[in-house]
């Protein structure tokens, strides 16, 4: 589905990250641990065609990206959901609305009945006319993940989601997460919380990455 072999990211003449290698197989469970600065988003980024790799190979869905063009792109993306650390949405449209802009902008016919039985699994059906600014911030991320998976995606790709939620919201988030995984979705959430990941790894097989001194590496057992 993901497949990074000896891939390589550079900013500014120096090496981001170095020497990548990951294949991300259907139904599989993931965490990407690392510092601050270590480069965990522009690894998700690599992950959904955003940035392209400074050398190595990435494969989407078989598909070498750096020989795609633009639109095979944006055609893969499609199969990937992502839910970002900060989302953000349109102001002056309804929770509803923006949870549909995917479907919109790709002319994808909107389904009713389908788009409030996605609200309500995250349990943001009485705020579907509501606008953006009204919601706190686990609702806004809950939204965010409907938005991620209102196209049916088989990779759900997540940048801390659960960064500025309580407890009680994070445990929430990663149930919804957990549910998508065992209908067959694989997932890969950066996190630098090792209570969530402790609390995942009780409820389904999941593998911890860690991004340490510009390399991917297997974490070890402790976590």
């Amino acid at each position: 589905m993901i497949e990074l072999t000896n891939v390589a990211m550079s900013y500014g003449g120096g090496e981001l990250l170095s020497d990548l290698t990951l294949k991300l197989v259907p139904g599989s469970f993931h965490f990407l641990t690392g510092p601050s600065g270590a480069g965990k988003t522009t690894f998700l980024k690599l992950c959904y065609g955003e940035l392209m790799p400074s050398s190595g190979q990435l494969r989407l869905f078989g598909q070498e990206v750096r020989a795609a063009t633009r639109d095979d792109v944006a055609v893969l993306r499609r199969r990937i959901g992502v839910v970002h650390q900060d989302c953000q949405f349109l102001d002056h449209l309804s929770v509803a609305e923006n949870v549909a802009l995917p479907l919109t902008v790709s002319d994808t016919p909107i389904q009713a009945q389908e788009l409030h039985d996605l609200l309500s699994w995250v349990g943001l059906a009485p705020q579907m006319n509501a606008l953006p600014p009204h919601l706190s911030g686990g609702e806004r991320q809950r939204a965010a993940l409907a938005r991620a998976v209102i196209m049916s995606p088989e990779i759900i790709l997540a940048d801390e989601p659960t960064g500025n939620l309580d407890w009680e919201m994070s445990l929430r988030l990663l149930k919804l997460l957990v549910e998508l995984n065992r209908m067959g979705k694989t997932v890969l959430i950066a996190t630098h919380d090792l209570n969530l990941i402790r609390a995942a790894k009780a409820q389904v097989p999941a593998r911890v990455l860690r991004i340490q001194n510009r390399r991917l590496q297997l974490a070890g057992a402790d976590l």
